[in-house]
């Protein structure tokens, strides 16, 4: 299957999003912005710039819902591919992913232990054997944000890769139409059932139950198999311009979501919407030139080393600038979060040799 060069801008730009966020929100978290001024076109512009600069840094969390369509594309893209060449040996299928995820995600735990300058809010205590097992959900406010707060969604994406031969059984014979479409309504009824008539503790809707993120999931595979039926059609829209002024557009009504019990049923759906037109029209501004393209697809290719480890990392140096001026900030977190993502990537590229390799040696040991 051939990557596309896109996607990976997108997931490494989606990545920066998010830790950028978690940097911000913990440098800022008791910040106040100074006073607006508007005696004169330098002050106004200014004050202009650093509210936009606030209100589009509070959105960083919405590109975890992009993370939830991006790996729903590329899933069902990889899967399509394999069905193509025959029927999938679905046990196969599952211990790739599995070898896959759960060796870097032991490492990023290892990592955690025994690295300096990362924030350790939590005791490591028994609860670490139901974190190093994925199951996060179980007793969920004690185990769901254990240690690393981002590790939840390794939690929500063991979920859909259970259930995904299902999925994408269904979307093959239904079509990406009527698929998005019951993806949809199982998503929504999941999280009005927890919302409304039996509320539960909110991490359940935010991904604790897989099925309440369906709906991003679901968008991400359809999207999948519309890009197999015409690319170069959606790549227009995505990439060249429609679909971000689109996203532009719609995001202000998404962000009215967040007002009423109701609303709130649909909000991750239509702000990871927005923020994935987004984030995948400036990967195709980007995609243009070619040195800027051949960085951040290398980002969004190790995109995985760098979620499982970044958090601990903003949080403790966050913790330790929040006097310095935001524009200082600005000048910290440029070469703090080039530095992470060379540590990701570190990471993320030397567990795979070490797993490739001992699949090697066991394979030549059978034979």
């Amino acid at each position: 299957m051939k990557r596309l060069l896109w996607i990976d801008i997108s997931k490494g730009l989606a990545i920066l999003f998010v830790a950028y966020f978690h940097f911000f929100a913990t440098y800022f978290q008791h910040g106040v912005l100074p006073p607006s001024e508007w005696n004169n076109i330098a002050a106004s512009t200014l004050t202009i710039l650093r509210l936009a600069w606030f209100k589009i840094s509070d959105l960083g969390f919405h590109a975890v819902g992009v993370f939830i369509i991006l790996s729903g594309w590329t899933l069902m893209q990889s899967t399509m591919c394999r069905a193509e060449k025959g029927q999938i040996a679905w046990g196969t299928w599952y211990w790739a992913r599995f070898v896959r995820l759960y060796p870097m995600y032991w490492v990023a735990h290892l990592v955690y232990l025994v690295s300096p300058f990362v924030a350790r809010l939590e005791p490591v205590d028994d609860r670490i054997i139901l974190s190093l097992l994925g199951l996060r959900f179980i007793d969920i406010q004690m185990n769901f944000m254990y240690l690393n707060a981002a590790w939840w969604y390794f939690s929500m994406l063991i979920q859909f890769y259970l259930i995904f031969p299902l999925l994408f059984w269904t979307a093959q014979r239904i079509g990406p139409w009527w698929f998005l479409l019951i993806g949809c309504a199982a998503g929504f009824f999941a999280r009005y059932v927890l919302l409304v008539p039996w509320p539960q503790n909110g991490l359940w809707v935010l991904g604790g139950f897989a099925i309440c993120r369906l709906p991003e999931f679901a968008l991400g595979m359809s999207l999948a198999m519309w890009h197999t039926q015409s690319p170069a059609r959606l790549e227009w829209f995505l990439l060249r311009g429609p679909g971000f002024v689109a996203g532009l557009i719609l995001y202000p009504a998404a962000l009215q979501l967040y007002h009423g019990l109701y609303d709130y049923i649909f909000v991750d759906f239509a702000t990871g919407a927005c923020c994935m037109l987004e984030i995948i029209g400036i990967a195709g501004l980007i995609s243009l030139f070619n040195s800027p393209a051949k960085l951040f697809g290398l980002v969004g290719l190790y995109s995985y080393g760098l979620y499982l480890t970044h958090q601990p990392y903003v949080i403790w140096l966050g913790l330790r600038i929040r006097e310095v001026p935001f524009w200082a900030f600005l000048l910290i977190c440029i070469p703090t979060l080039a530095v992470l993502s060379a540590w990701g990537m570190l990471l993320e590229k030397g567990t795979n040799v070490l797993v490739n390799k001992f699949a090697s040696l066991k394979k030549s040991a059978r034979s």
